[in-house]
């Protein structure tokens, strides 16, 4: 039997939430019998021999007042999260929720840079998820070495940039310890549901004429994008790049607005207009609604997967495996093959087997 996935976390917000109600609700139907490939939701039931309830949160760290010095399992409903309750109950998780790195400690030579080392080390984390708000790339770059002092795996779920960094990545793999990043790719989000219609556009000999993309939503990411959405709206453009497309022409703004009764759910309208035979217009509008925390949990349980896999097979920097459930991988889109890819996961669960 697999051990399962000692898991760290810098930021308790909703898609922690999200992650921590997720995996107790599949293991209520693990119990009531459903087979794992019957799973609703889950793109691979397992990956490097772990399964998506084979997780145990051991650390967190934030720095609100209201998550710090609170036990885990009650620090992930506290206000500001807002994700819906689900109908199971999850494990009681009983350690205390660590206060995070501000900017003064972000420095190795800080007692609190080392105490979350330590603490790292201390609780056997395999893997740190980095999921804070985007817009601190002071706080990226932190707790990607405070993770690589530790040897622990770094998954980057936000836009600021880390595993984009060559200088992060050298470090990653000198030391074996995978960096997984950077902006995960939600399960079914705007941006891969723009990527795919663009796509569509060029394969048909539609000429593009232009596009844009508009998000609302009633959580804390929609409200911090409103300030801080410029590493957001590069990734979300990283995420259009494909072969035949010409982006120029295609607007992004994350945060179109903050509609807090919205609560956890994300809108997007998307609109392209474009060009067929004889200069004849052609215009489509698309409108997405989808719960946004559950959106990234259903990404975030297989980058986890990915990066705990690759740490027990002792490979170092980006997994090829996580280029698809990312925004902006490592390297960038067009490095990566379907092979390259699917080689990368033979790989992680070949590892398992021995």
């Amino acid at each position: 039997m697999t051990d399962r996935l000692r898991l760290a976390i810098a930021g308790v917000g909703n898609n922690i939430s999200a992650l921590y109600q997720g995996a107790a609700w599949y293991a209520k139907l693990a119990s009531q019998g459903v087979a794992e490939q019957d799973f609703v939701g889950i793109t691979r039931p397992r990956i490097g021999g772990l399964g998506v309830s084979d997780i145990e949160f051991v650390a967190a760290f934030d720095v609100h007042p209201n998550k710090v010095g609170k036990r885990f399992d009650a620090a992930v409903f506290a206000e500001p999260n807002n994700y819906p309750v689900l109908d199971v109950t999850p494990p009681a998780v009983d350690f205390i929720v660590d206060e995070g790195l501000r900017k003064d400690d972000a420095v190795p030579s800080s007692a609190r840079y080392r105490a979350v080392v330590e603490r790292l080390k201390a609780s056997g984390a395999e893997v740190l998820l980095y999921s804070l708000p985007t817009g601190l790339q002071w706080a990226v770059e932190a707790y990607a070495k405070a993770a690589l002092d530790a040897g622990v795996a770094l998954v980057n779920c936000t836009p600021d940039i880390a595993a984009r960094s060559p200088e992060l990545l050298s470090s990653y793999e000198g030391a074996a310890v995978p960096l997984i990043g950077d902006d995960l790719a939600s399960h079914l989000g705007t941006s891969i549901v723009h990527r795919t219609l663009l796509g569509l556009l060029s394969e048909r000999g539609i000429t593009l004429a232009s596009s844009y993309q508009l998000n609302f939503g009633g959580n804390e990411d929609f409200k911090n994008l409103r300030d801080h959405g410029a590493n957001k709206r590069e990734s979300k453009i990283n995420a259009l790049t494909q072969e035949g497309v010409d982006t120029s022409n295609v607007e992004v703004i994350p945060s179109a607005g903050f509609v807090p009764h919205l609560k956890d759910n994300k809108v997007a309208i998307l609109n392209i207009e474009g060009l067929g035979w004889a200069g004849m217009p052609v215009s489509l509008d698309l409108k997405l609604k989808v719960q946004d925390s559950s959106n990234a949990a259903g990404v975030i349980i297989d980058l986890i997967r990915i990066a705990a896999a690759a740490r027990r097979a002792g490979l170092g920097g980006f997994a090829a495996a996580a280029t698809r459930r990312l925004k902006s991988p490592a390297g960038g889109h067009p490095k990566f093959t379907p092979e390259s890819i699917a080689s990368s996961f033979e790989q992680l669960d070949a590892q398992s087997a021995r």
